[in-house]
């Protein structure tokens, strides 16, 4: 929550010294409530909400905060005069209701673009596009390389808490009901290990680091889920609170400039993201 002005509590002031301090508080608030940017620039932090999937915003093996989003939003931030980022940590499913409620300033957890969460906050333009991927056991023994594949042969398949993955296996017709729901991909990992799940689905990005060091399970090929009858494309980004379209705004012109001069790919490699991921897409097209 914004940080609220100090009340004049000397009741020997002048009405004039006192009518004066009012309206420099409540110019205060104005900011406070207002002009997020400016507020954050005056702070000079930015609370960032990340949900600990690797590669897109986590704390890693020695507690530093890290991630694609993170790295990126050290960048974009310093540039518009905001020197620190902080994490908030939560589940992937309560980033949306956390920034509602202000527990950070922004989402910084690689979110997909869609309808239905444009519904509810403002989209920065996406910083890479990806397909999906599956976690299956090593040989992928039930040929698990699509959704409708997985209805067919009523594989058991888990994602994660708030995934995209939930609506496109829906989607394509496999019972909500039924989907196993895990914290992360790690939890992913170990179902199908295990042999509780069949298959995991999660970004082709995350697919493919989660087994990097695996003996029991693999990643399939990326493919593109189908939407709406046509195969689709997702994209991942930062996103605000409604209110802030100048926040908003700000980090586009940022965000364009480090696409134009190849900057952003040279952040996003090193976590594993290739070229071919990096996107044109808006969010405007993905909110559609």
């Amino acid at each position: 929550m914004p940080r609220s002005t100090k009340q004049i509590r000397r009741r020997t002031v002048l009405w004039g010294t006192a009518a004066a301090a009012t309206t420099a508080a409540a110019g205060c608030a104005r900011v406070a409530s207002g002009d997020t940017l400016g507020r954050l620039r005056s702070q000079g932090t930015v609370r960032l909400g990340i949900a600990g999937e690797v590669p897109y915003g986590y704390v890693d093996e020695q507690g530093a905060f890290t991630g694609e989003a993170p790295e990126l939003a050290r960048v974009i931030f310093g540039r518009l005069g905001i020197r620190d980022v902080q994490p908030v940590a939560t589940d992937f499913g309560s980033l949306i209701p956390g920034l509602g409620s202000q527990q950070f300033d922004a989402v910084a957890a690689g979110m997909y673009v869609n309808k239905e969460r444009c519904a509810q906050v403002l989209f920065a333009d996406p910083e890479y596009q990806m397909l999906d991927g599956f976690v299956v056991r090593k040989g992928n023994p039930k040929n698990l390389r699509s959704y409708e594949d997985v209805v067919r042969a009523e594989a058991r398949l888990a994602s994660g808490s708030g995934y995209a993955q939930i609506a496109h296996a829906v989607g394509a017709g496999y019972p909500e009901k039924d989907v196993v729901i895990l914290q992360d991909q790690v939890a992913g990992l170990n179902a199908v290990e295990s042999g509780r799940v069949d298959v995991f689905a999660g970004t082709a990005l995350t697919a493919r680091l989660v087994v990097g060091k695996s003996a029991r399970a693999e990643a399939t090929e990326p493919f593109a889920p189908v939407v709406d009858g046509k195969p689709a494309i997702d994209g991942g980004a930062f996103a605000f609170r409604p209110t802030d379209t100048a926040l908003r705004d700000a980090f586009n012109t940022e965000l364009h400039r480090m696409k134009k001069s190849g900057e952003l790919f040279r952040v996003m490699r090193r976590f594993g993201f290739s070229e071919a991921e990096m996107t044109t897409l808006t969010a405007e097209e993905l909110c559609r």
